[in-house]
């Protein structure tokens, strides 16, 4: 699925805080996305679930070939909202059925005893806000502040426990064994979005 990205056409002003899909339109919460890495400036294979260390929760990873990876959908922090926008707490889940006996819905995990990285996984819980629940939180960002190239970046840095200290950081990819795996590490991973 390598297509080159050129220049993208201008977003309009008033869809500023909307996230937008490769076609123009905003993410809706009651729809399906695939989240597709931009690497090299080619969009790639999208986002899966792999066991890291031959047992559940699994992680988040990069597919191979050309697969679009599996669709997700978007919960915001407030249920009311229809659409994704930027900077709002989301909670992201796979909508597939998976080896492990335990939900979809994305969290970030502690650090990592070997590695010191602290990586995407599975088995989260959507909604209830609140120190419980504050590694299952990510929001979407523009790549670039300066320039809206219709890229988006995938953060930690929940609001959702106002009490909680945490480590915020981007997503990017920790490459391990010749896997690459979602993890909170910079540089983030450049990311579009596609509908289903």
């Amino acid at each position: 699925m390598a297509v080159l990205i050129t220049q993208s056409p201008p977003i309009a002003q008033a869809a500023t805080d909307f996230v937008l899909d490769l076609d123009g339109h905003p993410l809706r919460t009651d729809s399906q996305y695939y989240i597709l890495p931009v690497l090299n400036q080619k969009i790639t294979s999208g986002l899966t679930v792999a066991t890291r260390n031959g047992s559940c929760p699994l992680n988040v990873a990069l597919s191979t070939g050309i697969s679009t990876g599996l669709p997700v959908t978007f919960s915001p922090v407030n249920a009311g909202d229809k659409v994704v926008r930027l900077s709002v707490d989301q909670n992201i889940q796979f909508e597939a059925i998976t080896i492990c006996i335990q939900s979809t819905v994305w969290r970030r995990s502690n650090f990592d005893q070997v590695t010191g990285i602290q990586f995407v996984i599975t088995g989260g819980v959507t909604g209830n806000p609140g120190r419980a629940t504050v590694s299952n939180w990510f929001t979407v960002e523009r790549e670039s502040e300066v320039v809206n190239n219709g890229r988006y970046k995938l953060v930690f840095c929940p609001g959702v426990c106002d009490i909680c200290r945490i480590n915020c950081g981007n997503l990017g990819v920790y490459e391990e064994n010749g896997n690459k795996w979602l993890a909170q590490v910079d540089p983030a991973l450049s990311l579009v979005f596609k509908k289903v």
